[in-house]
């Protein structure tokens, strides 16, 4: 079994030290910072956060803002500011030293899903050339999306992460608990994801998972739940990591902390208390 790295989605405090300071206190080994309401970060501050998280053993993700998804219809001017926005986020991870940047696969559009795939590899393409040409490609992560007739499942990004070599899938199994109308109950379905994405990852990359707990109607998601309110659990997927050597990072995306530090517990096999001493 592979070491795992827990850790929430945000920093807990707005300094910096400060911030880092509260993760290690709380036992966490990874967090997940995100551009969806902006741009927050600049190319000043982002070596410093990315110094501060690694002198506590802290490893850094980054999600890109929701706009910022590749698979276009055309590259007209949504594509060319998606372009952008991924850009800018390389940029930034790149400075603050992030494992990786998670980004969603977009939408159908009208398309068949076959289409839509070769159209998001395809502006991938178009996306490398403008990173490598600023020395920026840093590895990617698409998410499994939580919309059950959408782009996003866990086959659409494995046949993305298939394609492209810098980009990896990004397991989120509230998400596929959702669509899959709460089939994740046993080990052998965690398993069964962990294994397509495993069979398409570069050796030494960590598994990246986000796991909460997860309210869904008509097998889309609704929202995250406090651990225990739903019916997504912890230790299945536990169990599956303990089949496979492949290191993982597992963000939390509870809306509490109590939360997080109850889904650390289980998969780290520690007590609640020992955690918080």
């Amino acid at each position: 079994m592979g070491a795992i790295r827990i850790g929430p989605a945000g920093l807990p405090a707005e300094g910096f030290e400060e911030a880092a300071e509260a993760l290690a206190a709380d036992g966490y080994r990874a967090c997940e910072i995100g551009f969806a309401g902006g741009f927050w970060l600049d190319y000043e501050s982002a070596p410093l956060l990315g110094e501060t998280l690694r002198s506590h053993d802290i490893l850094l993700s980054v999600h890109a803002p929701l706009a910022a998804f590749m698979g276009h219809v055309d590259r007209g001017k949504k594509f060319k500011m998606a372009l952008g926005m991924l850009d800018h986020t390389a940029g930034l991870a790149k400075a603050a030293g992030a494992d990786v940047i998670v980004f969603h696969p977009g939408f159908l559009l009208g398309r068949e899903r076959e289409q839509a795939i070769a159209d998001v590899v395809d502006q991938l393409g178009d996306l490398r050339a403008r990173l490598e040409s600023k020395d920026r490609l840093v590895p990617f992560g698409v998410e499994v999306m939580g919309r059950v007739r959408e782009l996003g499942t866990i086959d659409d990004v494995v046949a993305i992460a298939s394609q492209v070599d810098f980009v990896r899938p990004v397991l989120d199994f509230a998400h596929m608990h959702a669509t899959s109308d709460g089939a994740f109950t046993d080990v052998d379905a965690f398993a069964s994801a962990l294994a397509a994405a495993d069979a398409v990852m570069e050796p030494e990359a960590p598994f990246h998972i986000h796991f909460s707990d997860i309210a869904y109607a008509n097998r889309n998601e609704k929202n995250h739940l406090p651990y225990g309110e739903g019916t997504l659990r912890a230790e299945p997927l536990r169990d599956a990591l303990a089949r496979f050597e492949r290191p993982a990072t597992v963000i939390s995306e509870s809306p509490d902390d109590a939360s997080t530090q109850a889904i650390g517990a289980v998969l780290l096999g520690e007590s609640s208390a020992r955690r918080a001493s």
